[in-house]
């Protein structure tokens, strides 16, 4: 079977497209007909139903798709390792973790790993929806659960909480609350119910909301949640990883907070050996243990 039409059908097919795909391929439209309509010969059937909209795979279509995304990710895998090597690190490393944990602990810490490896490119994909990694939507994940696709490599980092947090400033106007049920009189800052969230986050702030809270803030991320506190708004339920890192931020009703959250990093069996996500992986147990030193306070840690 002709490999550069395998290529081309496997472009038209990801795109629904036969312009959409010429431009990918750097091929005018009818070419990339003529090149389909050869591999639809050769195989004796229809790859494609057309219609106003674009292109539909057809049964047999589906077949050859699955065949040709399986064969495009391992040359994808192939291509990483050949371009890895013992003593050089670059090339793209696609990481996806929640917007809380990517913008407000991951990302301020990056650029260590890049003064180590300055030709590294990180392509950080920053959402709540957990992307197939085994696809290759992703290269590696932190996620707050432990995934539960087959064929990945996991690691569990470390485990977090849920809990209350202000800054001295709102606390010395509005004042301290000694019981949840003072709650009534402050401000509540937290992600709606309505958001997809770590369930700890959900069920910590439904406990809340039975307190009769009469005011509140609700953000669709944590990073909007940490942006009120800091800015004196109220009282928000933030995870504790944020405490080392901003030291403005002073605990509220320590005897509440949600149940332990595990963090995970995961990837690919296939990525095993990969350079990239092994110096990758390193950096962030790396950092992991410095957080936790300085979250107990352990002597040399910056």
């Amino acid at each position: 079977m002709d490999w550069d039409k395998l290529r081309i059908f496997h472009a038209v097919a990801d795109a629904g497209s036969l312009t959409h795909a010429g431009d990918a391929l750097r091929l005018s439209q009818s070419a990339v007909s003529r090149q389909i309509r050869a591999l639809e010969e050769a195989l004796g059937t229809t790859l494609f139903h057309r219609h106003a909209r674009g292109l539909i795979l057809t049964e047999q279509g589906e077949l050859l798709f699955d065949a040709t995304s399986t064969m495009a990710k391992k040359l994808d895998t192939a291509a990483a390792r050949i371009r890895d090597s013992e003593e050089e690190v670059f090339g793209e490393l696609k990481v996806t973790t929640t917007v809380g944990f990517g913008s407000l602990w991951l990302t301020p810490r990056l650029f260590k790993l890049y003064e180590k490896y300055p030709d590294l490119k990180i392509d950080l994909i920053l959402e709540e929806r957990v992307l197939d990694l085994p696809m290759r939507e992703a290269d590696v994940a932190i996620r707050m659960k432990e995934p539960s696709q087959a064929d990945l490599v996991r690691k569990r980092l470390l485990n977090i909480r849920m809990r209350l947090y202000a800054t001295r400033s709102y606390l010395e106007r509005a004042g301290r609350p000694q019981t949840a049920a003072d709650f009534r009189a402050h401000r509540l800052i937290c992600q709606g119910p309505n958001v997809a969230q770590v369930s700890a986050g959900a069920h910590l702030v439904q406990q809340l909301l039975t307190q009769e809270v009469h005011s509140m803030l609700t953000v669709n991320n944590y990073f909007g949640v940490l942006q009120g506190v800091l800015n004196h708004i109220g009282i928000g339920v933030l995870p504790d990883y944020l405490a080392v890192d901003f030291p403005e931020l002073e605990r509220v009703l320590p005897e509440v907070e949600s149940v332990e959250v595990p963090v995970f990093l995961a990837y690919p069996e296939e990525l095993r050996q990969s350079r990239r996500v092994t110096v990758f992986r390193e950096f962030v147990q790396d950092e992991i243990l410095a957080y936790r030193r300085l979250q107990s306070g352990e002597p040399g840690v910056e």
